[in-house]
């Protein structure tokens, strides 16, 4: 069996990565993870538990309670269950998006979650998409992307989808936490989102993997 295919999609909160990686996957008929949802589901049960996400005992406790199921639905796309629960309805909630950077920077959090993500590129070809995967979760992998946009467009942009966001200070947080902080793999190719649609986002990705002789479906 050949080597699974992993294209790494890093960036900042609201840099459009979701958006680039989720249609990037259905371009290259690559299976879709998204990490930064895994963060938010642990992020949810926390909360919905009433645990204060800074008792990091009381979240070890939980995590190892905690039964979890990751897999992919009809079209590709990860997703996760928590004893059986679905948390996917909640993941943008407001309490979620206030203290998932404080429950990601749990070293347990992301050594149980790293594990998971590894497990998803198992059997198939995979676009996964987060803030360390080019360079904690597979830096193995050739094919790097970290997004990016300024804060005054990314601060827009969480204005348009109606969530609460405190984008600076998330940043702050993501790239200062001692394990796998938010940073640019050395390898990795940046593209700034400030001013390009998703499908041009997109079209720069294909440019790139092209130009490193990624075999590509058909019509690409």
């Amino acid at each position: 069996m050949p080597t699974p295919i992993v294209i790494a999609i890093d960036g900042p909160a609201a840099s459009g990565k979701s958006s680039v990686a989720r249609a990037l996957a259905r371009r290259l008929r690559y299976r879709y993870v998204n990490t930064g949802a895994m963060y938010r589901a642990v992020t949810w049960l926390v909360v919905s538990r009433g645990i204060t996400p800074a008792d990091t005992t009381a979240v070890r406790a939980m995590l190892d309670s905690t039964v979890f199921e990751c897999g992919f639905n009809a079209t590709g796309e990860s997703t996760v269950l928590l004893d059986g629960l679905d948390p996917s309805p909640h993941l943008n909630d407001a309490s979620v998006t206030a203290s998932v950077s404080t429950i990601a920077s749990i070293p347990e959090v992301r050594r149980r979650l790293v594990a998971k993500q590894r497990e998803c590129v198992k059997d198939s070809d995979v676009v996964m998409e987060g803030r360390d995967i080019g360079s904690a979760v597979f830096p193995e992998t050739p094919y790097k992307f970290y997004i990016d946009a300024t804060l005054e467009v990314r601060a827009a942009r969480r204005q348009r989808q109606g969530v609460a966001d405190r984008i600076e200070a998330r940043d702050k947080q993501d790239s200062s936490r001692p394990m796998s902080p938010l940073i640019i793999a050395e390898d990795a190719h940046v593209v700034d989102s400030s001013h390009l649609t998703i499908d041009g986002v997109v079209g720069e990705i294909i440019g790139r993997l092209k130009l490193k002789n990624l075999a590509l479906p058909e019509g690409i």
